[in-house]
C-alpha cells in the first residue's frame, strides 16, 4: 500500500484556528483525541452542469491514516464533493471502485466533539436504489453550495460523518474545508479536503 506524506496524520494544537464561535460546532476536543488530514486531493472531471462527472476516486484507509490504491483495504473514497463507502453496491456513477468491504455511514447532526458513540441501526450503505450513504447535493449531506458569484462549497457546521470501516471498526469525521490550505479565494484550490477524525481500532467497539 502506497502512503503519501502529504496526507499523514497531523495532531497539533494549531487546529483550534478552525474552531469558530458558532454553537453548532461545539467545544473543541483536546488535540490528542483526534487526528487531522490536510489537503486530500479529490479531483474529478465534468459535473457542475457540464458533462457527467467522472474520474478515479481517492480512496482513504483509517487504519493507516492514508490515501491508498488498494482494491480492498479502503474505507471511504472521495471525488469532488462525492464521498462513497466501501460497502453496498454501485450507484451507477462512472469510475466507482468496486465495493468489497462492509463499510457504511450516516450523518449525525451534532458537533464532532459531542458524537461519542455509534448508533448501529443508523448505518446505510451505497446502492443504486437508495443512493449514497453520505448524500451529495447542497444541504443534503455535509456541505452547502453558495451559488453565484462565489460558487463556494462550505461544510455545514454541526454535521459529523459516522463511518463503519470495511472491517467493522468505527470512525467519525468532521470536514473542515474543501479548499487547499483552507483558501477559498482561488477556484483551483477546490477539491482538497481537510478534516478531523477519530478512529477506534477495536473491532465492533462503538465508542469514541
Amino acid at each position: 500500500m502506497k502512503s503519501y506524506n502529504t496526507y499523514k496524520t497531523l495532531i497539533f494544537l494549531s487546529v483550534f484556528v478552525f474552531t469558530s464561535c458558532n454553537d453548532d460546532e461545539g467545544s473543541p476536543l483536546p488535540a490528542d483525541q483526534y487526528s487531522q488530514i490536510t489537503n486530500l486531493h479529490a479531483p474529478m472531471t465534468g459535473g457542475q452542469g457540464q458533462e457527467p462527472s467522472s474520474g478515479s476516486y481517492t480512496k482513504f484507509d483509517f487504519a493507516t491514516a492514508s490515501v491508498t490504491t488498494s482494491d480492498t483495504q479502503w474505507d471511504i473514497a472521495f471525488r469532488g464533493t462525492t464521498i462513497i463507502v466501501n460497502g453496498g453496491t454501485s450507484t451507477g456513477d462512472a469510475d466507482e471502485p468496486e465495493r468489497n468491504g462492509n463499510a457504511a455511514a450516516y450523518i449525525k447532526s451534532l458537533p464532532f466533539s459531542e458524537v461519542t458513540s455509534v448508533v448501529v441501526s443508523d448505518f446505510t450503505q451505497d446502492s443504486l436504489e437508495e443512493g449514497l450513504a453520505i448524500p451529495t447535493g447542497s444541504g443534503n449531506g455535509w456541505y452547502s453550495y453558495t451559488g453565484p458569484p462565489e460558487h463556494l462549497i462550505l461544510p455545514i457546521p454541526g454535521k459529523t460523518l459516522v463511518i463503519r470501516t470495511h472491517d467493522f471498526k468505527y470512525a467519525k469525521v468532521e470536514i473542515l474545508s474543501y479548499y487547499k490550505d483552507l483558501d477559498e479565494s482561488v477556484a483551483e484550490n477546490a477539491r482538497h479536503y481537510t478534516f478531523n477524525y477519530s478512529y477506534n481500532a477495536n473491532e465492533n467497539e462503538t465508542t469514541f
